[in-house]
């Protein structure tokens, strides 16, 4: 097939020319924000051909062939927005990518008190095989929750949770490690809908200290220091999913965990008597939407704690002065007196 018969979804295009992935520009068409040779285009399906269609998105016209596939993995720490830009002016992973040249953007998401594996590309293709549900590539995250995880909360969240977005529920779930007052789970998921283990977590009561994802099949961080990235190719990551260029399964890439499984019987038995049930509403005020107020609260009672331990040590070494000078005058009349006597 020549250039001059090609026929590609638009949608597509838009993905290959690194504007945004597949999905997103999806709604860039819903949205009318896509103009081919001048007409708004606002029907998903509608194919054109990228050599001699004019494709515009917001006035902006797309160059396939100029367009340099870039790839990068970073490891995202909290409180960095998972976005190109943000209106409140909070910082984005882009502020940590230099170097790139071409408009590149976050495969999925990660929120703003998440941390972890995130890819960032142009390659709108490649993004697509791995956040679209039906190539069923694994992502793994470690999940850090208030209280002790026992046996019924566990089996809770491994048959699933019914929310406003239907039912949500993971591969697999399991308890990799138990704190005095925290449990950190492993969750693994193969379609990652927006915020799925969180949504999951607030429907069986449990509430998230932290959460980060450490995998995506094969692929993984942990060589990777939190802040920093790591430059890589398609093939690689192709190589590391598991995939082929079609997005076919050909190899399997999954993560091994060193974490071992523990036992939620016996370490009940260790806990259950000094930790809070990981369900206790207590704990909900630690949750992302009081976070910040009940972060700012502890850290001022601990502030006034401080200033009152620090006004009575002040206290204390005044009085211990006083008390100090008060002897060493006394002693002074003494010496004095006795000098006069004689």
């Amino acid at each position: 097939m020549s250039n001059q018969d090609l026929s590609i979804r638009l949608q597509k295009v838009i993905a290959d020319c690194g504007v945004t992935s597949r999905r997103k520009a999806e709604g860039y068409i819903l949205d009318g924000r896509v103009t081919v040779n001048a007409k708004i285009v606002t029907e998903l399906g509608t194919k054109v051909n990228p050599h001699t269609d004019i494709i515009q998105v917001d006035g902006v016209t797309l160059e396939l062939a100029a367009i340099d596939k870039v790839y990068v993995v970073l490891n995202k720490p909290r409180a960095y927005m998972t976005t190109l830009s943000d209106p409140e002016g909070r910082p984005t992973v882009m502020d940590l990518i230099y170097g790139v040249k071409q408009r590149i953007f976050p495969v999925g998401r990660l929120d703003y008190l998440s941390e972890g594996l995130l890819i960032l590309t142009n390659d709108g293709d490649l993004a697509n095989m791995i956040m679209h549900p039906r190539y069923e590539v694994e992502k793994v995250y470690e999940v850090k929750v208030f209280g002790h995880v026992n046996e019924a909360l566990l089996a809770k969240i491994k048959r699933g949770v019914m929310t406003e977005d239907g039912l949500l529920k993971p591969k697999s779930v399991r308890v990799i490690e138990q704190l005095p007052n925290k449990t950190w789970l492993e969750f693994r998921l193969n379609e990652g809908k927006n915020r799925e283990i969180r949504k999951i977590c607030d429907a069986v009561d449990l509430t998230v200290d932290k959460l980060r994802r450490v995998a995506i099949e094969g692929l993984n961080i942990q060589s990777l220091p939190v802040g920093q990235y790591m430059f890589t190719t398609r093939k690689e990551l192709l190589k590391a999913l598991g995939l082929n260029e079609h997005g076919e399964k050909v190899a399997l890439r999954k993560f091994v965990s060193a974490k071992k499984t523990l036992n939620t019987t016996k370490v009940a038995k260790i806990v259950s008597k000094t930790a809070r049930p990981a369900d206790d509403k207590r704990f909900q005020s630690f949750r992302k939407e009081s976070y910040y107020e009940t972060v700012a609260s502890i850290k001022d009672l601990k502030m006034r704690q401080a200033e009152e331990e620090a006004t009575k040590k002040a206290e204390a070494e005044a009085q211990e002065r006083a008390a100090h000078f008060a002897k060493s005058m006394k002693k002074s009349s003494k010496s004095r007196g006795y000098g006069n006597k004689n």
